[in-house]
């Protein structure tokens, strides 16, 4: 079935490394006030509204950078309709003026062609995939897993923008890795975990930086034109 996906991705006029993605998040989430909840997922304290983030904090061209898609275009208001957009990180400053904005509807399907990726600090496993990856001794075995898991995580981004798939048996969403695997050790959330650099192709065709996998939100799993 075919749907419209409304996206809005800003680049904003600083510099930032990666592992200053979640200060960023945390100071535009003051900002805008917790009870804003398509900018972090949290419910209360103890609580997490689980699902695709709508809202994604990243580092594009070395710039601080937000997405935004479905529910979340309409909600990023509450942070531009602050008087001053300026974020305090822990050592600096950010005065946030809009370097780039990329407002588009794209038209998402599951096609008859196939569209060339590349995925960056993807976390594609969890605790009992990841035992299992690392007991498989086949690179095919590994691939085979990898690609589940990409077509996976397609899936759930289509639930999270309210698209509905195609019958599975009839227009399947298809992930076919075509590089080497490539991966690091990563720390996320107090925990070590792989992170893939990965071409791939897909007959699902992705708007550019939409993150795929686990840490969607904090810039993971950056998906981008493989050409």
């Amino acid at each position: 079935m075919i749907h419209k996906l409304k996206y809005l991705r800003i680049e904003f006029d600083e510099t930032l490394l990666p592992h200053e993605v979640p200060q960023f998040r945390g100071a535009l989430i003051e900002k805008v006030g917790k009870e804003n909840v398509l900018f972090h997922n949290h419910l209360d304290d103890t609580k997490y509204q689980y699902g695709y983030p709508l809202i994604q904090y990243k580092i594009v061209r070395q710039r601080p950078t937000l997405l935004c898609l479905h529910k979340g275009t309409e909600e990023v208001h509450h942070f531009f309709s602050q008087t001053q957009w300026n974020l305090k990180l822990h050592d600096k400053e950010l005065q946030m003026k809009i370097a780039q904005l990329d407002m588009k509807e794209y038209t998402m399907n599951v096609w008859d062609k196939f569209f060339e990726y590349r995925i960056r600090q993807w976390l594609a496993l969890d605790e009992t995939s990841y035992a299992d990856y690392l007991s498989m001794t086949s690179t095919e075995d590994k691939t085979r897993l990898l690609e589940t898991k990409l077509c996976g995580n397609l899936i759930s981004f289509a639930k999270g923008i309210g698209w509905t798939l195609p019958d599975k048996t009839t227009q399947p969403v298809i992930c076919r890795i075509t590089s080497p695997l490539r991966s690091q050790q990563v720390r996320f959330k107090q925990t070590n975990m792989l992170a893939f650099q990965l071409q791939f192709e897909s007959n699902v065709f992705i708007p550019p930086y939409i993150g795929l996998g686990k840490g969607t939100s904090r810039g993971y799993g950056i998906v981008t034109n493989g050409r």
